[in-house]
Order: structure tokens, then C-alpha cells, then sequence
């Protein structure tokens, strides 16, 4: 048997049962038969699955903050990028968007990501969509009072005064109360706030009369939406969706009104400072220091004739 290699026997380090990542899971005694394993009963999986979401929560919060401050980044690019044009440059204006082969250009410059302040930014862009939202409004103001003139010809008046409604509050809304309220936001602007808070006032009330319908007022309301079911029910519907909206708009408008009077009053605006902006505003603006050294010169001249004589 001598020239036979004699085997010894098997050691730990040659035992495939000894090895670590056997043994780990061996080791554990939680389960010691089948009978008493609970496949609804692993906790560390829980556990596990937890920390997962957790993990994934934590990278979604990191990632929207990291595009925000890209936002933030990009916004103050492009403010540098105009303030390096100087003072005295000009910005071309962009509002509204009209083709290239329109004779009249656009009259304003707007950009809400880039002139106004992050913390501002959705209020101003709801009032610019609320802006359009009222002049879609007027329009299909204008297409109600249409099918009612086309089943009643005594509604002229009417269809009249909604043609001239949609040509005169459009263009003064978007002059009179959304680019104050733009400008307020964009300068801190005490005067404009206030100017915002007048005409928007007014605008409001003016809303309120449009979802009444007062019968020759051009406003397809309530009340002139109920008495066109009885000429036309297709007419009358057309003309109470339009009430609908007419309802939402004033509503909106005092929402949104509230909404810009309490962030007004974390601006530090004040009616002080609004005269002071008005004072200076006022003595900046060539055409009137032309006019009042014209007027002090005509009456320095007469107290002289006068004297004279």
C-alpha cells in the first residue's frame, strides 16, 4: 500500500460546508424547520424596501432642488447679461408676439423668468394667463351675443356694445392693470401697486356687472342668458356657459386681488413711498419741466411787465 498516495481526511479548510458565505446564512437560527418559516414574515426586507424609498425620496428632493437652483442660476445670467448692456441700452421689445411681416411691431418688453423675482414669478404668470383667460371671455361674449342677433334681430344693441367691449377691455386690462402689476413686482414699485389695486378694483366690479347681465349692456350675464332660453334654447345655453365663465372670472379676479395685497404687504411698499416715486416721476419727465420752467418764465415775465407799468 506504500506506493498508493494515502488521503487524509477532509479538514475544515477543504469542507465546502465551512465557507463563509454557507455558513452566514446557516448560522441563522430564526428559522430552525420549514414548519415554523413564514414567507410574510421578513422584517429585514421591510426594512430593506424602506430604506429604498427613503433613499429614492431623498434623491427626488435633491434633484428639484438642484433644478431649481439651475433655474435660479440661469435667471441671474441672464439679469448680468442685461445689466452688462449699461444703463442707457434698450431691450427690444417682445410683446406682443406679432409676425415679422406685420407693419406694427411689438410694443412691450416682457420676460417673467428673467425680470421678475423667483418668489413672485407664479403670481405674475397667473395674472398674465388670467389677463388672456378675460379676453377669451369677451370673445366668446361677442360670439353669444352673434347667435342670439341671429335668432332675434331686436339684440343689435347688444352685439354692438359686445364688439366695442372686446376691442376697448382688452387692450386697456393688459395697459391698465396687468403691466402695473408687472412692473410692481419687477421694481418694487410703490405706485404701481397702488395704480394695480385702483383699476383692478374697478376691473373687478365691472366683472361682477358682466356675470348680473343687465339686458342692453352687451353682457350675455345671468339674467340675459335666462330670458334667451325662451327665444332659442341653443342660444340660451350658449349664453349661460358664457355666464359660467363670466362667474369664474370675477371670482378669480378676487381671489387673485387678495392674493396681491398680501404679498404686497411683504414687499414693504407703502403709500409713502408711492407719492415719492409719483414726486420723482413726475419731475424727471422732460415735458413737464419743460412746461412748468415755460409757466414760471410767463410769470416772471408779467410780475415784470406789471411792475413796469
Amino acid at each position: 500500500m506504500s506506493k498508493y498516495t494515502s488521503f487524509s481526511e477532509p479538514g475544515d479548510a477543504h469542507n465546502p460546508f465551512q465557507d463563509p458565505a454557507v455558513t452566514q446564512h446557516s448560522s441563522n437560527t430564526e428559522y430552525a424547520t420549514l414548519d415554523l418559516y413564514n414567507p410574510f414574515d421578513n422584517k429585514n426586507g421591510v426594512r430593506d424596501q424602506t430604506a429604498v424609498n427613503a433613499t429614492t425620496a431623498e434623491l427626488l428632493k435633491k434633484q428639484e432642488e438642484l433644478e431649481k437652483k439651475a433655474r435660479e442660476l440661469e435667471r441671474r445670467e441672464r439679469e448680468l447679461n442685461s445689466y452688462a448692456l449699461g444703463p442707457g441700452a434698450t431691450r427690444q421689445n417682445n410683446w406682443p408676439p406679432l409676425p415679422t411681416f406685420c407693419p406694427v411691431g411689438p410694443c412691450f418688453y416682457q420676460d417673467i423668468n428673467m425680470e421678475i423675482s423667483q418668489s413672485f414669478q407664479h403670481t405674475v404668470s397667473i395674472m398674465y394667463y388670467y389677463w388672456m383667460f378675460t379676453a377669451c371671455t369677451l370673445a366668446f361674449n361677442l360670439i353669444s351675443y352673434l347667435s342670439l342677433f341671429c335668432v332675434d334681430t331686436s339684440g343689435g344693441v347688444g352685439l354692438g356694445l359686445a364688439i366695442l367691449w372686446v376691442l376697448l377691455f382688452t387692450p386697456c386690462s393688459f395697459v391698465c392693470w396687468y403691466r402695473p402689476v408687472y412692473k410692481a413686482f419687477r421694481s418694487d414699485s410703490s405706485f404701481n401697486f397702488f395704480a394695480f389695486f385702483f383699476i383692478f378694483f374697478i376691473q373687478v366690479i365691472v366683472y361682477v356687472i358682466m356675470t348680473i347681465g343687465i339686458p342692453g349692456w352687451g353682457f350675455s350675464g345671468w339674467i340675459v342668458s335666462l330670458a334667451a332660453l325662451k327665444t332659442s334654447v341653443p342660444v340660451g345655453v350658449i349664453m349661460m356657459l358664457n355666464a359660467i365663465l363670466f362667474t369664474a372670472q370675477a371670482a378669480i379676479g378676487v381671489v387673485m386681488l387678495k392674493r396681491v395685497h398680501s404679498l404686497y404687504r411683504q414687499t414693504g411698499a407703502s403709500f409713502v413711498k408711492a407719492q415719492a416715486e409719483f414726486a420723482t416721476g413726475v419731475m424727471s419727465n422732460q415735458a413737464v419741466r419743460q412746461a412748468a420752467a415755460n409757466a414760471t418764465a410767463s410769470a416772471a415775465q408779467g410780475a415784470f411787465t406789471g411792475v413796469a407799468r
